[in-house]
């Protein structure tokens, strides 16, 4: 099985620790995803020119994640900054977040690059990426799953649900009977599978219409970055391998719970 990361990379910015490390949702999920279990994993977005898409493109060198039809721009790589609470979960606080690479030049998805893109059994992007204009093209040619993040709003969801099988929400905000009808609304839209993390209480997942209900794994917390893109690749390596929402989910807890016991969404720190 093979699968690619298409749209957002950044350096997350540790200001307390004088640290960044390698990240961003796409990055961050084709990491997880080949460390769980895809026999290939690859990324494909836009660099920018400096030291840190270097230090980007070297920590997926050594996870061995392709990422040879990426753009480069002559423009800085994402920055933002990251402090941390007490309880281990990030919180951000400035840093390069405005005129980066990706934000200046969206990709346009070349008859090459679909050709490229359809010899994967799935695609992962996210509302980070800025290529909801290009979703449509995927259609019939890969798999594509989707992070919404907190982006909920009915407008947004008719420009993404129809073309992706998968759809991932954070809703810690949310009561129970908001996240069924934000479920029932992806469905009617054409999203088949839709999973609401919900931080503390666990996850709720709906596959075709059956619910499914996921608790956390308790661990010691270090750094909750990553956790959610971490439960996200984890169910997405065990559901396309096996098919069972329940082992899926309990094995995407487990990733997730793994990733809070370590710095960064996936490790490799830097000094500023």
């Amino acid at each position: 099985m093979r699968m690619i990361g298409l749209g957002d990379n950044v350096c997350d910015c540790y200001l307390h620790q004088g640290l960044y490390y390698p990240g961003g949702n796409c990055v961050n999920v084709a990491v997880n995803c080949k460390r769980d279990g895809f026999e290939e994993a690859a990324y494909m977005g836009v660099f920018g020119d400096d030291d840190k898409a270097e230090y980007l493109k070297w920590a997926l060198d050594q996870e061995g994640i392709s990422y040879e039809r990426s753009r480069v721009l002559h423009a800085p790589t994402g920055q933002p900054g990251v402090n941390l609470n007490e309880e281990g979960d990030r919180i951000f606080v400035g840093g390069i977040a405005k005129d980066t690479a990706q934000q200046i030049v969206s990709m346009c998805l070349t008859k090459d690059d679909l050709a490229y893109l359809g010899g994967f059994d799935l695609c992962h992007s996210s509302c980070y990426s800025l290529l909801e204009h290009e979703l449509h093209k995927l259609q019939g040619v890969v798999e594509l799953s989707f992070d919404f993040s907190d982006y909920r709003d009915e407008e947004y969801l008719q420009k993404v649900c129809p073309y992706a099988k998968y759809g991932f929400f954070s809703g810690a905000d949310l009561s129970e009977e908001e996240i069924k009808k934000l479920i029932g609304t992806c469905h009617e839209l054409g999203t088949k599978i839709v999973g609401v993390t919900r931080g503390g209480k666990g996850a709720l997942f709906s596959i075709e219409g059956k619910l499914y209900e996921q608790g956390i794994k308790k661990t010691e917390v270090v750094d909750t970055m990553g956790a959610g893109d971490s439960f996200i690749a984890g169910f997405l390596t065990k559901y396309t391998h096996t098919g069972d929402p329940v082992e899926s989910l309990d094995f995407a807890a487990t990733c997730a719970a793994k990733t809070c016991t370590i710095p960064g969404g996936f490790g490799y720190p830097h000094k500023l």
